[in-house]
């Protein structure tokens, strides 16, 4: 279909991937502490925008040309991991919601939940470069139209991932809810991916790929 091959292994191996705990798990695991359901809702459907600029620069041959430049791979890279740190350290110093907010101002914060979860995935380059080497590998050498088959593969991986990334957030915000009394599990939660963030940042900024 659209010039691709193997549809139910690429599916398979996508889900699988999309699983493996990341950035984009631990932004969720935190916003779903700090501000409930719709905030890690919010959250993932943020990270799925932010896919989407990937699968869209891989059609159209953009990651490859970041791929093939040194330094805009760099510029890229050192971008994201500053913005990893920064999510990071926000998340380090959030607090959970003890009273709900009024609508202006929640809506302003979810707004803000779906910008960090957009930035933190598009700003990311191993997701691009990621991509450019997984999505050609199930496109059929003689396609008529390449680009139709990366963007159609890109759309698979990306509604999985969302709807893993969905039910994360479900599981999460339900769980801090379950335990969470004082606020304490939240504010532990909220924590540890910040520190997971921070942490995912400087192996970022740090790496020699």
């Amino acid at each position: 279909m659209f010039g691709t091959t193997d549809l139910a292994l690429f599916a398979a191996s996508g889900l699988l991937l999309n699983v493996t705990p990341g950035p984009d798990t631990m932004y969720i695991l935190g916003r779903s502490a700090t501000h409930g359901r719709r905030g890690g809702v919010v959250a993932a459907l943020g990270i799925g925008a932010g896919c989407f600029i990937h699968i869209f620069a891989v059609a159209l041959g953009l990651s490859a040309l970041i791929a093939a430049s040194a330094t805009a791979f760099t510029l890229v890279k050192w971008v994201g991991a500053a913005y990893l740190i920064y999510v990071g350290i926000a998340l380090l110093l959030t607090r959970p919601r003890t009273v709900e907010l009024s609508p202006v101002r929640h809506a302003t914060s979810l707004r803000t939940v779906f910008l960090q979860g957009f930035l933190t995935n598009a700003l990311n380059p191993k997701v691009a470069l990621f991509f450019l080497a997984f999505l050609p590998q199930f496109t059929a050498p003689d396609a008529a139209n390449p680009t139709t088959g990366f963007l159609f593969l890109g759309l698979i991986f990306n509604c999985t991932g969302t709807l893993w990334n969905l039910l994360v957030a479900w599981s999460a915000a339900a769980f801090a809810e379950r335990l969470r009394g004082s606020n304490d599990v939240a504010l532990w939660l909220s924590r540890t991916a910040g520190a997971l963030f921070v942490y995912f940042g400087v192996r970022l900024g740090a790496s020699n790929e």
